[in-house]
């Protein structure tokens, strides 16, 4: 009896703990089912004051963007985010799409003078570089309506100030309209040198400056100036940071570049009548030299009583060297564009006298070239008197005229006194022969015969050793800036009558441009512009008899036609 009763109270103690737990796992369930509820709550809560945060944020930002955008487009309001593309264009002139123009011209943007806009480079949204990367902003006008929707064209100028090598293609572009103060003042720096030794180089950076309707500060321009290319980072401008260079005269300032080391050879180094300069040249390079000739030292080679040499010395024997000179504004002359050249093996010498067409006062640059292997050299110029010579030359004719009774010798075809012509040619025969090549008719002696050669090309006389130096200076094909082969001869006449990149003098701006190719036109062809002329002379400024405004190309027809002068 007492083990059934214990049994029961064991059995009954066991359910009501059994009971008791079930009921304690209930509770825990309960109160962890409020806690994640209350979690949630609070989560959902968090998110949206985050977000009423976010839109009054973006709302206060819209409003603060509006009111710059207000201020800075003098009431018209203009802003886009778009994609960039890069496009072959000169300049700062952007492509926009044709919304823009429509949005612009109902805002009157076109009626307050140039566009101008300002381009800020922005990440897109939710990207981790956003906030650890700086953008850089620079300024343009507007070259036409006609890009893609959704699409800003940039020209290489633009591309290049923003966005890095190593900028990421996913990048936006906040194209705003800005209104810009015309600027008075700009201080540029050259990274390269030699920019300096451009004649007129304030000419050519105004004639660059054409192509640009802003200027920003930090930017880089690019200057162009025949094959050559110079980079000038702008420091400061007034009156503001980013000016208008549309229609204004600015004061311009260019200091030399910060670093005293130079990576470019394209520069010109001093060269001093009577002081020789030491210098080494390796195979393919060049090292530059000018001088300047004045109106004294050219009236005395005018007048025949002095001649200019140019020597240069080989201190190299497994290396050879060429020399070439060119008068400015050819700067920097090379195998196919120069005025004078010596290819000859060993040491040259160039003298160059009063029947030089292209000789006169002036600055001159001259190039040593390194033809092959590292070469050192000593290079120097001076003024020779001929008048000494000239005396002895004469004091020689006069006595070779009292010679008259003379006979031509078979072999050499030299006229020998006839007393001595017997004697003459049984040693003319004997060591002396006569080049049978057509048109040579040189008379060499019997043991350089061997080394007399002609060229298969150009059937021009050289020493053997000669040969192979003047297959590769004269024959060789070179290319030419603007992409095209030929040999030398041909070269320099395409360089000085052809070529887009070679450098001529407009005769409506004045300034040294690039050619460029033939005039769009057919009446600018037919007058022989080039395209650099066809666009400036289509510029227009007040005839001096009627102040009618007439394109400076066709100013000279319209004094004919409207004013009969002549």
């Amino acid at each position: 009896m007492d083990f059934e009763l214990r049994r029961a109270r064991e059995k009954l103690e066991k359910e009501q703990r059994e009971r008791k737990e079930r009921a304690r796992l209930k509770l825990e369930s309960s109160r962890k089912a409020k806690e994640e509820v209350r979690r949630q709550r609070e989560a959902l809560e968090a998110v949206q004051r985050q977000r009423r945060l976010d839109a009054a944020e973006a709302e206060a930002t819209a409003s603060q963007l509006a009111e710059e955008n207000a201020l800075a487009g003098r009431g018209v309001e203009f802003s886009r985010m778009l994609v960039p593309v890069s496009y072959q264009g000169i300049g700062d002139k952007i492509k926009l799409p044709p919304s823009c123009f429509t949005e612009l011209s109902e805002q009157g943007a076109f009626d307050k003078g140039p566009l101008h806009f300002s381009l800020t480079v922005e990440a897109p949204m939710g990207s981790e570089i956003a906030d650890t990367r700086t953008f850089r902003t620079t300024h343009a006008g507007v070259l036409e309506f006609t890009a893609e929707e959704g699409f800003v064209a940039l020209p290489q100028h633009c591309w290049s100030n923003l966005f890095p090598a190593d900028a990421p293609g996913s990048d936006m572009v906040r194209v705003r309209y800005v209104w810009l103060s015309k600027g008075t003042y700009a201080k540029l720096q050259t990274i390269e040198f030699g920019f300096s030794d451009i004649p007129n180089h304030k000419a050519v950076l105004e004639t660059s400056l054409r192509k640009h309707a802003t200027l920003s500060q930090d930017d880089t321009l690019t200057v162009n100036h025949g094959a050559l290319t110079y980079h000038l980072r702008v420091l400061e401008l007034k009156p503001s940071s980013s000016v208008s260079v549309l229609e204004t005269d600015i004061e311009v300032d260019i200091i030399g570049p910060e670093s005293t080391e130079n990576t470019n050879q394209h520069m010109l180094r001093p060269l001093i009548f009577g002081k020789p300069e030491n210098g080494e040249v390796d195979e393919g390079n060049y090292m530059y030299y000018k001088l300047t000739l004045d109106n004294d030292t050219w009236n005395r080679v005018s007048s025949k009583d002095a001649k200019i040499v140019v020597n240069l010395e080989s201190q190299t024997q497994d290396g050879d060297i060429d020399l070439y000179v060119s008068r400015h504004p050819l700067l920097f002359p090379n195998q196919h564009q120069h005025m004078w050249s010596s290819h000859d093996l060993g040491s040259k010498q160039l003298v160059l006298g009063a029947e030089d067409q292209n000789l006169g006062s002036g600055t001159y640059s001259v190039a040593v070239y390194g033809f092959k292997g590292t070469s050192k050299y000593k290079i120097s110029v001076f003024v020779q008197d001929v008048s000494t010579q000239r005396l002895g030359q004469h004091a020689a004719s006069s006595s070779s005229s009292a010679e008259v009774d003379t006979v031509e010798c078979r072999n050499c075809k030299r006229y020998i006194p006839s007393r001595t012509i017997g004697l003459h040619e049984a040693y003319c025969s004997r060591h002396n022969i006569v080049c049978q090549h057509a048109g040579c008719g040189v008379v060499l002696r019997v043991e350089e015969r061997e080394r007399h050669v002609h060229c298969e090309k150009c059937s021009k006389a050289f020493q053997r050793e000669e040969i192979e130096k003047h297959m590769k200076v004269f024959h060789e094909p070179l290319q030419c800036h603007c992409g095209i082969l030929l040999e030398k001869e041909k070269m320099v006449q395409h360089q000085s009558s052809d070529c887009p990149l070679r450098l001529i003098t407009c005769r409506f701006c004045g300034d040294m441009v690039q050619a460029g190719s033939c005039a769009t036109d057919a009446r600018d062809r037919f007058r022989g512009l080039s395209e650099h002329e066809s666009v400036c002379g289509s510029r227009t400024a007040p005839c001096d008899s009627c102040g009618r405004s007439v394109m400076l190309k066709d100013m000279d027809i319209h004094q004919v036609a409207v004013h009969q002068k002549n």
